[in-house]
């Protein structure tokens, strides 16, 4: 695991690279480009505040950025997932002709994913300020909360691409399963909804408690529960671990499979 974890670093700057590709490319060509990173999450921002606040009402002041806080890590989740699933298929020439750590593909789709959550943030706050929501010192525990949430979708990244390389209905089943999962997860509703009943079930889920964090220390301006963030921390570490481990096995056959 060291040994491997020092050849990533000394790939770091190829890592660099794709990240800076990606960005570059993922607007590449359309009129509005880079703005596009702040106008999909305000699109699905105005969709669901309205649908929610007049068809579908939810009685919550302020619902807009009580969402809107959630919503954005959510997004980076979901995409991430989604983009990084096809990262091996999608550079299968790259993949057969030049050797270096194949991990690099998922992780370089994360890490893009996740500069545009952090650039999505940049204007989170106005937008807190704007509508006077107070910001309180919990805001503080916003690092840990992006580092816990970064590990824990490197993990499913990396072996979702892997598999997918052996199973390419994984892609298609995917997007099914993110549709579900994202109702499954306390975004366009408070926790407190849930039926007590029920409340086990949806904290199966590692986006439960997340996202609860994010709205906590953002809208809430309380503190975040940190004992289970601790557990999902500790979870995604050996996760990530439990990927590696499983992408190494996997990636033998990658040249003959894709």
């Amino acid at each position: 695991m060291i040994q491997d974890i020092k050849e990533l670093y000394k790939y770091r700057e190829m890592l660099k690279n794709l990240v800076r590709k990606d960005l570059r490319t993922r607007y590449k060509g359309s009129f509005l480009g880079f703005l596009w990173t702040f106008i999909n999450p305000f699109m699905q921002l105005i969709v669901y505040s309205v649908i929610f606040s007049t068809i579908m009402k939810i009685n919550i002041s302020n619902y807009s950025m009580f969402l809107f806080v959630v919503l954005l890590p959510w997004t980076f989740f979901s995409s991430s997932l989604l983009s990084s699933t096809a990262s091996i298929v999608n550079n299968k020439d790259l993949v057969k002709k030049v050797y270096f750590p194949r991990e690099i593909l998922p992780i370089a789709v994360t890490t893009s994913s996740f500069m545009n959550l952090l650039f999505g943030f940049i204007i989170v706050f106005p937008c807190l300020l704007a509508t006077r929501v107070h910001l309180t010192l919990n805001v503080l525990y916003l690092p840990l909360i992006l580092i816990i949430e970064y590990l824990l979708v490197l993990a499913f990244s990396i072996i979702i691409s892997a598999l997918n390389v052996y199973f390419r209905d994984l892609e298609h089943i995917l997007g099914i399963l993110m549709m579900g999962w994202f109702y499954f997860t306390p975004i366009i509703f408070p926790i407190e909804m849930i039926p007590h009943k029920y409340i086990s079930y949806f904290f199966i889920n590692p986006m439960t408690p997340i996202s609860t964090a994010f709205r906590d220390i953002l809208f809430y301006g309380s503190k975040p529960n940190l004992t289970m963030l601790g557990i999902i921390g500790i979870a995604s570490i050996f996760f990530l671990i439990f990927s590696h481990q499983v992408f190494h096995i996997l990636e033998k056959n990658f040249a003959e499979e894709i």
